[in-house]
C-alpha cells in the first residue's frame, strides 16, 4: 500500500476546511456571544438589544418600548453560491391591532431583513423583510409604508407561537426574483430590528444564529 505523502495529506484537509468554509457563511453568532460587525442604527429612540439566555437558549433579545433601532452587519453574501438564508427568533410579546401596511402600523416584534446595494445607484438600494405579523397571513407581501424599494414578508403570524423559538430558512435569490423580478446577485447587509414606535407600546424578541448555506432542502417561497 503506497504510502500518502504528508504534503499530499496537509492539501486534502486544506480543501475539505476550504469547502465546509465556502457551504456556511455566519452573519450573527450570537449564541457564541459575538456581536463582531455589528451596528446600530436608531431611527426614533433606542430599542435595547443584549446577548442572554432565554428559553434555554443563547440568543440576542431585544426589548422596544416606543423605539425604534436596529443591529446592521455590512456583509457581502455571494447568493449564486450561498442563497439560502437561516435564523431562529422568538417573540414574547409586542403584537398590535394596527394595519401593518399602514404608517401608523409599521411596527414588528421581529424581524429579519436583508439589503441590496445600487451601488452608485443609491436609488436602486432594495430590501426584503422578513417580519413576524400581528395579524396579516403567512406568506403575505407588501411594500414598506415608508421606503418604496422595501418589501414585507410574513414569515410568522399572530400568538399561537408565541414564547417559542421557531427556525425560519428562506431562499433570498428566489424570493429577490418574485419581489422584484429581476436578478441579485449579492446581498450587502443584513439587520434585525424589533420596533414600536409607530403602533406604540412595547415588544420583545429574541434572535438566534444567523447564516447563509449552499442550496439545500429549501424553505418557502412568497405567494
Amino acid at each position: 500500500m503506497r504510502a500518502i505523502k504528508p504534503i499530499a495529506v496537509i492539501a486534502m484537509l486544506a480543501l475539505t476546511v476550504s469547502v465546509a468554509a465556502a457551504a456556511r457563511i455566519d452573519v450573527g453568532r450570537f449564541s457564541a456571544g459575538d456581536l463582531t460587525g455589528w451596528k446600530e442604527k436608531s431611527f426614533v429612540a433606542n430599542t435595547r438589544y443584549a446577548v442572554q439566555t432565554s428559553g434555554g437558549q443563547r440568543a440576542l433579545c431585544a426589548s422596544s418600548t416606543a423605539a425604534a433601532s436596529g443591529l446592521f452587519h455590512e456583509i457581502r453574501i455571494d447568493l449564486r453560491k450561498t442563497p439560502l438564508l437561516n435564523w431562529s427568533w422568538k417573540v414574547e410579546r409586542g403584537l398590535h391591532d394596527k394595519d401593518e401596511r399602514s404608517k401608523p402600523g409599521d411596527d414588528y416584534p421581529a424581524r429579519v431583513y436583508v439589503v441590496f446595494s445600487g451601488g452608485f445607484a443609491f436609488w436602486k438600494t432594495r430590501a426584503i423583510n422578513y417580519v413576524w405579523s400581528s395579524a396579516q397571513p403567512v406568506g403575505a407581501i407588501w411594500p414598506n409604508a415608508f421606503v418604496s424599494n422595501a418589501r414585507m414578508v410574513v414569515v410568522e403570524t399572530g400568538s399561537s407561537r408565541l414564547g417559542q423559538w421557531v427556525t425560519e430558512q428562506r431562499d433570498v435569490l428566489a424570493d429577490y426574483r418574485k419581489l422584484f423580478g429581476d436578478a441579485a446577485d449579492y446581498v450587502d447587509a443584513v439587520a434585525i430590528m424589533t420596533d414600536t414606535d409607530n403602533a406604540g407600546g412595547s415588544a420583545a424578541a429574541c434572535y438566534g444564529d444567523i447564516y447563509f448555506e449552499v442550496a439545500g432542502a429549501l424553505g418557502t417561497e412568497p405567494d
